[in-house]
């Protein structure tokens, strides 16, 4: 077929079909006399941002109360401790938090859908300032169990409203890795009360923890409602002026908000009852996307990502590392750290899948070496011969760390905020979120019982085979959502689109998608 040499004006250049390119040569005419004056429709990136940063600071409150107990514990343990515990209070203290956990992330899933994502935002911050002032100002063990059991209903309850307040803000080129702040909010809070820690008393940290929440709480009421949220409850003007406030003056709101009010019109239906709740949330475009991130969760923390956080100095001590093991602790909590930004930014670059298949099969070959390794040094110790390449255990926890940190422990979160329908994305994003916190329990508890049954080598073989066999299910189903709108996300697990490719294809009426109904197109765009 000839070259058609076709002049088109510069602003109409997008609306060439991508496979018609091939045989259309565009000569771009400018009209004399004309001024372009048409507003670009991606927003102001910094404003996107300042939005999420704000959303996500309460997250880093997660990570304070995950490192808390490893750095107050010894010290509560010292002869010379004002409040004297033995080893039972010890473990009390470390797991309380747990307990709360769960309830905080059902509650704020209830609250985000029912009076708005900003104001469940807000009221995350009062427990966790409340529980850090009361641990600060301690003089009993039992104020301390008080304490610890508020800071985790309120670390349950900032992680759903976090990521649904990001997803909902931020445009698609920006989302993935602005909604990755809360994974790297999280790694944050565990490096410094690991830093702080070494330096001051453990009443001196709590009393320091307690200013991250004071400063959320402070700049979240700054900033506006989710347009999402606001168009489902009938406030229209009020969405088209979040919708500028998030995307600044200069940027076309008016195509974008008439989707987001098409959207709504189309798919939102006002839950008034308890039948209809029911029904929108055993939706396929609820269910599946459910089904998909609650089997990512349990897989990924079956692969051992918190058993290694949690007894981490343990696990160092046990694999014959020579190399000191709270030394190494706090080594690893910055590997971590540094991991989680480089997985934010990928996001953007690379998708869910490569980062997720990536943190599958290296967290699997690093715990099945790390496993070989205890087997092989299991024999010299009972042979009396000193181990040799005792670099291999530390390799292989440090690599495990970064491969976990890649996909594992940033990937799933990321798509709470973007893969459930906006009518219950508050709930069902709760239940995930819950669930996940109750695999982190399940996991951490039968750590030690798993090593008793199998032995510390055949522990990480179970961890690291669960974690391959995960990969199957990851390729097969996970769908790649970067670069997508939350509209289309949500048509496609509806089933009114067939694929997230860039090419949708419409489905029939009344097309419903079986839960787990593999599309090939849509895994591998």
């Amino acid at each position: 077929m000839k070259s058609t040499s076709v002049p088109i004006d510069v602003e109409s250049k997008a609306l060439v079909e991508p496979e018609n390119e091939k045989n259309v040569t565009i000569l771009e005419v400018k009209s004399p006399g004309l001024k372009n004056e048409a507003k670009p429709h991606r927003g102001s990136a910094l404003k996107q941002v300042i939005a999420a940063f704000v959303a996500n600071l309460g997250t880093i409150n997660t990570g304070l109360v995950f490192g808390f107990s490893a750095v107050a514990i010894p010290q509560l343990e010292e002869a010379d401790s004002f409040i004297k515990i033995d080893e039972e209070q010890a473990s009390w203290i470390a797991s309380l938090s747990s307990v709360t956990t769960p309830i905080g992330c059902i509650l704020s899933g209830y609250l985000m859908d029912l009076i708005g994502r900003k104001r469940t935002l807000i009221i995350t911050e009062i427990p966790l300032i409340l529980g850090w002032i009361l641990i600060s100002a301690s003089n009993s063990v039992e104020m301390i169990y008080i304490g610890r059991l508020l800071v985790g209903l309120g670390s349950g309850m900032v992680g759903a409203p976090a990521r649904v307040y990001t997803g909902e803000v931020t445009q698609p080129h920006l989302r993935g890795m602005l909604s990755a702040l809360a994974s790297v909010g999280v790694s944050l809070g565990v490096t410094i009360e690991y830093i702080l820690g070494a330096v001051v008393t453990w009443t001196v940290l709590a009393g320091i923890s307690a200013a991250i929440p004071i400063m959320a709480l402070i700049l979240i009421m700054f900033m506006p409602e989710t347009p999402n949220w606001l168009l489902n409850h009938g406030h229209t003007e009020e969405a088209k002026e979040a919708l500028k406030k998030f995307r600044g003056e200069t940027c076309d709101v008016d195509k974008e908000i008439g989707n987001l009010i098409d959207f709504a019109d189309k798919n939102n239906v006002q839950l008034s009852g308890l039948k209809e709740t029911l029904r929108a949330l055993t939706s396929p475009a609820a269910l599946k996307p459910f089904v998909i991130l609650f089997t990512y969760f349990g897989i990924y923390q079956f692969s051992g990502v918190n058993p290694v956080t949690f007894y981490a100095v343990q696990v160092f001590q046990e694999s014959g590392a020579e190399m000191n093991k709270y030394l190494a602790t706090v080594i690893l909590g910055i590997v971590r750290l540094l991991s989680t930004v480089v997985a934010c930014i990928s996001l953007r670059r690379c998708g869910r899948r490569p980062l997720t298949l990536i943190s599958a099969i290296g967290c699997g070959l690093t715990m099945i070496g790390l496993g070989s390794y205890m087997y092989v040094k299991q024999g010299w110790d009972a042979e009396g011969i000193e181990p040799t390449a005792t670099w291999i255990p530390v390799v292989c926890i440090f690599t495990f760390t970064i491969a976990s940190t890649l996909g594992y422990l940033v990937v799933p979160w990321v798509m709470i905020g973007e893969v459930y329908p906006t009518q219950v994305r508050g709930i069902i994003g709760g239940l995930t979120t819950c669930s996940a916190h109750l695999f982190v329990f399940t996991v951490v508890k039968t750590f030690p019982l798993i090593q008793h049954a199998a032995s510390n080598h055949g522990s990480f073989w179970i961890y690291g085979s669960i974690s391959l066999l995960g990969t199957i299910f990851f390729y097969l189903y996970l769908p790649e959502t970067k670069g997508r709108t939350l509209q289309e996300i949500e048509d496609y697990f509806s089933g009114r689109t067939k694929t997230l490719g860039n090419k949708q294809t419409k489905t029939l009426p009344g097309h419903k998608p079986k839960i787990l109904e593999a599309e090939k197109g849509s895994m591998l765009p």
